[in-house]
């Protein structure tokens, strides 16, 4: 066989195997966009996950806040920025905070907000409870907004 053939063979294998991992990642990316994980609880510095109405800029909710963090051209803000509302305006007691992510570096640094937009929801407390990266679905936010209510 001909050393231009197994060449030729060599990098369709090549193109199929890249294409192979590349969709796989991003079918994983995918479904880990905007789901809701539990925050888990700090070891050793309790105070890196609460935060304070004078940190958000607006009061926090009697029931729980929805802190949203944006950046101006995020295009998924924008629909996140809706679903966020429409969920404080079903809830009695929720309030919705929009921080954007340019401007308070600071508590992005600490909070590791590594993209936008990034969703977290609050106990009455200020506790980050759940964490979401990407736009999260309406009935998702309702259905956690639920839990830390109970």
């Amino acid at each position: 066989m001909p050393a231009w053939v197994t060449d030729v063979w060599t990098g369709l294998l090549t193109v199929v195997i890249v294409l192979t991992i590349t969709a796989v990642a991003g079918v994983v990316y995918r479904r880990r966009s905007g789901v809701l994980r539990v925050q888990p609880a700090p070891v050793g510095e309790p105070d890196d996950h609460r935060l304070t109405a004078d940190e958000l800029g607006a009061p926090l909710g009697s029931t729980a806040t929805l802190v949203h963090f944006s950046s101006a051209f995020c295009q998924p803000c924008r629909a996140t920025r809706g679903v966020l509302g429409r969920a404080a305006d079903t809830v009695d007691g929720v309030a919705h905070v929009e921080v954007d992510a340019e401007a308070n570096l600071e508590l992005v640094r600490r909070l590791k907000i590594m993209r936008t937009p990034t969703v977290l929801v609050l106990d009455p407390y200020g506790r980050i409870v759940r964490r979401a990266s990407g736009q999260p679905r309406l009935a998702d936010v309702v259905a956690v907004l639920g839990a830390v209510r109970a």
